[in-house]
């Protein structure tokens, strides 16, 4: 395979991306950017997000956890499912009754300036470092299989593919990224399906034959019925709902999309639709798992898991599956790194810097400053990226859990707390309280085994943390809301 053909192929598609930021981006300002002027169309919402949420990491890793673990991720799916209606039917009401453009106003609207602050500050942590994980892990997989054979460094893959980013989500923001990422997720989708067929011929079993092999080998086993293990149902089920709860209904890159359409009966039909198609989506990705170890067993190939996908599509299949293999793997990249960068950049500007208050700012200046903002994230995911290519020493899917059961925890318990409760907090406790959490849990996860009887915390260390900070929030809060105290910008 020619490395010099797909760079073209990539040059191309890029290019198709810059011509939609082109043409969307005409006439924008920093409303458009942040919200898309509330007029994005559901559908092309609900559409785009699956790319954004199945992202490389799922396009990689979910079809090479398949061999170890069965379909026991899917019970996380399912859990993936039930959370996205507590997301309609709780938290987008929330955001429409106040017209938010960031989500985190709503903690300062109910329990104040320290809350807002300190939620969108974790969100800004916990996106950064999920975004890069995603980003470093489909970058490793272009670095092997595609510019290595062109003698391109690692450093100057991950510069090229940053500055193709910030060059069509720069100027148009969301306005950009609701149609960008659609296009890209047909492409993704696209090159699932492709996949999938390309395999089925290659074995030369029919779909039926396929499926019965698959459970001969014990790679369609759904549910994990140790209550000790970190698959355990319930725990996959239970985490999976909060994950969603949390990575998407309290996450200002997935709302900020969803806000930016008209009104929230047509944001409920995007939450809804898009749950039901990740049930397929996500299915398939596994079916494709199961028929790539298939494949491999029958030739007796051992691949680490997340290289069994690309090594099997370069090398054993035919020269057009695999350019389409990297188109859709650069399809999985983009959306959940443009969207992270732009909503990092939007939640900077109206969190921490306040451009919706400050009055010393006219268009102009924002724009150049939001334009600063956004190049200085990108520069601190190209350093994250070296970063993760350094330590290199942990399985990206568990990574990214692991990162959003620390830091969205005390988001989970702040949004909690303001949604079930009346009272009001003591703003010097809000930043001890989301400190202490996060090391309460580390501690509880680091001698889990030894305190309770060989049990190892999965995704429920997500629950425990939101738990252990409302928990907190409730013992130090004040017994009476107090309406004075409340800042409504």
């Amino acid at each position: 395979m020619s490395s010099v053909l797909i760079v073209i192929v990539l040059v191309c598609y890029f290019g198709v991306l810059v011509g939609i930021s082109y043409f969307t981006s005409k006439g924008a300002n920093s409303e458009s950017f942040f919200s898309g002027n509330k007029q994005s169309p559901w559908y092309l919402v609900a559409f785009g997000m699956i790319g954004t949420s199945l992202s490389g990491v799922t396009f990689i890793s979910v079809p090479g956890a398949v061999g170890a673990g069965g379909w026991h991720y899917y019970q996380l799916v399912i859990g993936f499912f039930i959370g996205y209606f507590v997301v309609s039917y709780v938290l987008l009401p929330l955001y429409y009754k106040y017209n938010l453009t960031s989500i985190y106003r709503y903690l300062e609207y109910r329990l104040g300036f320290s809350a807002y602050k300190w939620g969108a500050g974790y969100f800004i942590i916990s996106r950064t470092l999920g975004a890069t994980v995603r980003l470093y892990l489909v970058i490793n997989v272009l670095q092997i299989f595609v510019f290595d054979e062109l003698n391109l460094p690692f450093w100057f893959t991950t510069c090229l593919i940053m500055a193709m980013i910030v060059m069509y989500t720069l100027k148009g923001g969301v306005k950009t990224i609701v149609w960008t990422d659609t296009l890209q997720t047909i492409f993704m989708l696209l090159a699932l399906v492709v996949c999938i067929y390309s395999i089925k011929d290659v074995l030369g079993w029919n779909w039926s034959s396929m499926w019965s092999h698959l459970e001969h080998k014990n790679m369609t086993s759904l549910w994990g019925t140790d209550p000790l293990k970190k698959d355990y149902f319930l725990k996959h089920i239970l985490g999976g709902a909060f994950i969603t709860i949390t990575m998407t209904g309290l996450d200002q890159e997935m709302m900020q999309k969803n806000i930016s359409v008209k009104s929230l009966k047509d944001a409920q039909k995007n939450i809804l639709s898009f749950s039901f198609v990740l049930l397929l989506v996500n299915a398939l990705f596994l079916f494709l798992g199961g028929i790539l170890y298939l494949y491999a067993q029958r030739n007796g190939w051992e691949y680490k898991p997340d290289d069994m996908f690309p090594s099997i599509v370069r090398d054993h299949l035919p020269q057009g599956i695999f350019i389409i293999f990297i188109i859709g793997l650069i399809s999985a990249l983009f959306p959940s790194v443009d969207g992270a960068i732009t909503a990092l950049t939007s939640s900077f500007c109206i969190d921490i810097l306040g451009f919706q208050r400050r009055t010393d700012l006219n268009e102009q200046q924002q724009t150049r400053l939001r334009k600063k903002i956004h190049l200085t994230f990108a520069v601190i995911f190209t350093l994250l990226v070296f970063f993760f290519k350094w330590k290199d020493d942990k399985s990206i899917i568990d990574l990214i859990f692991v990162i959003a059961g620390y830091t969205y925890g005390p988001l989970l318990g702040l949004f909690s707390f303001g949604i079930l409760t009346k009272k009001a907090l003591r703003n010097f406790m809000v930043p001890i309280v989301c400190i202490l959490s996060p090391v309460i849990c580390f501690i509880l996860d680091l001698y889990s085994e030894k305190l309770f009887g060989g049990y190892k915390f999965g995704n429920e260390m997500l629950i425990f943390n939101g738990l252990i900070t409302f928990t907190l929030l409730y013992t130090f809060s004040k017994t009476k809301l107090i309406e004075d105290e409340i800042t409504i910008a």
